[in-house]
């Protein structure tokens, strides 16, 4: 189909792809449009911070929490400014609070945003399609333990289950306890046990006996 004429970022105007364009995707080029033409930014810019975000995944926060294990002293700082401890290692927080909080045997945390879908994206990268649904946002604050069984995290009455709400300002990570029968293994190899799920608190950090049956670690 022809085109009329080019936009700023030099993108082709069109009224659709496969389907109309919602509200707020109208808005975004239109902003996106009047800042490049402005030379507020540049295309190259925009693919570059598009190209950034798009890298961020579990593995940054997995390499945080592998450090926490292995280090006392990372791990005390992490805990008393999870965003500086983070900065530190290369994982540029932003201006946002990040919290860390730390699975122990009496304590399991678990991390939800009742108003959204606020997230840790420089560590974990996108939030899961479960995490901004309305029925995990309402039902871990009410049920925590019923919600977290469905997803095979079965505790002990006596672990006290500690719910976290993030804000648009400031969000939480979870540390999960270190499992058993890693020691002497590397910082590398830790951060394979570590998995997305458990720095929500909605899992748990896979079994070293798979890695090492799968000669990948130990």
């Amino acid at each position: 189909m022809p085109h009329d004429h080019l936009s700023p970022s030099g993108h082709p105007y069109r009224p659709d792809d496969d389907t109309p364009l919602t509200y707020w995707q109208q808005m975004e080029i239109a902003i996106r449009e009047i800042l490049i033409e402005k030379g507020v930014t540049t295309p190259a810019a925009i693919n570059a911070q598009i190209g950034t975000m798009d890298a961020r995944s579990p593995a940054n926060g997995a390499a945080v929490v592998a450090r926490a294990w292995i280090d006392p002293g990372f791990r005390d700082d992490l805990l008393q400014d999870a965003s500086a401890a983070s900065a530190a290692m290369g994982f540029d927080i932003g201006p946002l609070r990040l919290i860390a909080v730390e699975n122990t045997d009496d304590v399991h945390n678990v991390i939800v945003c009742t108003l959204c879908s606020c997230y840790p994206r420089n560590l974990l990268g996108l939030p899961p399609d479960w995490y901004k649904s309305r029925a995990y946002r309402s039902r871990t604050v009410k049920e925590p333990r019923k919600v977290l069984a469905e997803f095979g995290v079965i505790l002990p009455d006596t672990t006290t289950v500690r719910v976290h709400d993030s804000t648009a300002d400031m969000r939480y990570i979870v540390i999960p306890a270190r499992p058993t029968g890693t020691d002497g293994w590397s910082e590398t190899d830790l951060a394979q046990l570590v998995t997305r799920d458990s720095m929500i608190g909605t899992g748990l950090p896979k079994s070293p006996d798979a890695l090492v049956r799968n000669g990948t670690a130990g």
